[in-house]
């Protein structure tokens, strides 16, 4: 039988590496945690969410997730910093 007092890893509390504080802002009338991340631990290229267009590996950018309800590490979404910046300007 299997000891009943492991703990379990919680992978939504799984930090980014190389990343600092973790902030709150809105976005599409949503709360969202915003990390900005300065780059150097990125190793793999991502598609910005605003632009649709890559982020090269070692580019510094923003990661954000849904603040509240379902969602965590699956929503994560790896934003231009400008873009993030400029998200309320974009057309829907």
């Amino acid at each position: 039988m299997p000891r009943a007092n492991r703990r379990r890893r919680d992978l939504e509390s799984r930090p980014l590496a190389g990343s600092g504080e973790v902030g709150t802002e809105v976005h599409a009338g949503r709360p969202w945690h915003v990390r900005r991340l300065t780059g150097a631990s990125s190793s793999r290229e991502y598609r910005c969410p605003g632009c649709h267009q890559g982020i090269v590996a070692g580019t510094p950018h923003v990661v954000v997730w849904p603040a509240q309800g379902v969602g965590g590490i699956d929503e994560r979404r790896h934003w231009h910093t400008r873009c993030w910046a400029a998200r309320h300007a974009a057309r829907p």
